[in-house]
């Protein structure tokens, strides 16, 4: 048989995999179903293009990194978008099949999780918090294990000419992301006489603005949604999802914007 559209996609096996808890199907549990695998296939393409990110450092192709960043940076605004969607789902109609979803909730993202890791945000008590299978904790301890996209991003300005302090590459990278004013100071100088490179940390801070930007549209759904509630699965809701609402991926590169 030739290749087909559908047979290239998997079409037969993709579009069965939305099988509905309630029974008689509730109306809007297809629209639940579908946003939220559609989120999990848009987190496993961002972490696609992370890794490229990573080699794009680390064979110094800057222009590759900057058209990279801005494609995961229309990602996020796709994903907010997706967010509008859901909200034409009122709370009695989530309501309609929320209890069927017993202790599911996406505060289990395995792959938010990865995403989060790849960018610094590590967190090593999140590793064994859920019943994760064995190929979903072996990479999120690979994730957690390995260097962030920003040690990448040092190594590559080191070789734009830029002193990254020694302590700062030798961090454990399983430690999360910390701001460093030496770090700062080499950032500022780069951007104020390499406009190649401020390309490249502009690109960097729309991603990471649009990364927030999500982060705050899925609070606000969640509290319009469910209010003060907790979430599905035992999570605290809307105040575990405010802990990060505006933390900086690359906090370096917003300490310096008062200095420009």
């Amino acid at each position: 048989m030739s290749l087909t559209y559908g047979s290239y996609l998997h079409l037969d096996e993709l579009l069965k995999l939305q099988r509905a808890r309630s029974k008689p199907a509730e109306h809007d549990e297809m629209l639940f179903i579908v946003i939220h695998q559609v989120y999990e296939l848009w987190f496993k393409l961002v972490l696609h293009e992370i890794d490229k990110i990573e080699r794009d450092f680390e064979s110094g192709d800057l222009y590759g990194a900057i058209h990279t960043f801005k494609r995961i940076r229309t990602v996020m605004k796709t994903l907010v978008g997706q967010l509008d969607i859901l909200e034409t789902m009122t709370p009695l109609e989530f309501l309609t099949f929320r209890e069927l979803l017993e202790s599911g909730s996406g505060f289990q993202s395995a792959q938010f999780r990865e995403l989060e890791f790849a960018l610094g945000h590590k967190r090593r008590g999140l590793v064994d918090l859920h019943d994760y299978s064995d190929e979903q904790n072996a990479e999120l301890k690979r994730r957690l294990a390995e260097p962030s996209l920003v040690h990448y991003f040092h190594l590559f300005l080191q070789t734009q000419g830029a002193t990254i302090p020694p302590a700062v590459l030798s961090r454990d990278p399983a430690l999360a992301t910390e701001p460093n004013e030496a770090v700062q100071d080499v950032l500022f100088d780069l951007y104020t006489s390499r406009p190649d490179l401020a390309g490249l940390f502009e690109s960097m801070t729309d991603f990471d603005e649009g990364l927030q930007e999500w982060r705050y549209r899925h609070v606000k759904l969640v509290e319009r949604t469910i209010g003060q509630k907790h979430g599905t699965g035992g999570s605290a809701g809307v105040e575990f999802l405010k802990q990060s609402l505006f933390l900086p991926m690359f906090p370096d590169l917003w300490a310096i914007r008062h200095r420009l």
